[in-house]
């Protein structure tokens, strides 16, 4: 029982947890681009005027910076990486829905701000260095 009470008593095991999660989950939206290609991203972006190859930063920001966050190393860039995509995502295609309530009744961009805020608060909970994460 002391052993469950010490990993409850660190802070640093949640910190961890969440990281974990963040990088999980977002892998699942990085493998989808990876199987089927961001030529809708590169689109979006080019209908903004930003040159297309912008969109090939999805495979940065939703698979390989999650794979960063998993094996604990350049923490604080990954996350950051992830939190920047997010902006990104959310400023191409969600722009419009700031106020929008699902259907379900939670806030239309709860899946990105949920997103986005953990990718910060990861990045602001670890250290810069090696072995911090």
């Amino acid at each position: 029982m002391n052993a469950i009470n010490n990993l409850f008593n660190q802070p640093r095991f949640g910190v961890i947890l969440l990281r974990w999660t963040l990088a999980i989950l977002m892998i699942f939206h990085g493998w989808a681009k990876v199987t089927g290609g961001v030529s809708g991203i590169e689109g979006m972006l080019v209908a903004k005027g930003l040159p297309g190859v912008l969109a090939y930063g999805a495979y940065l920001g939703e698979f390989i910076a999650p794979l960063f966050l998993l094996a604990g190393v350049w923490v604080v860039p990954a996350a950051l990486v992830i939190a920047i995509n997010m902006a990104f995502a959310v400023g191409l295609a969600h722009m419009g829905h700031w106020f929008d309530i699902a259907n379900t009744g939670g806030w239309r961009l709860e899946l990105q701000g949920f997103f986005f805020m953990s990718a910060l608060v990861v990045a602001f909970a670890n250290k810069l260095g090696p072995n911090k994460g």
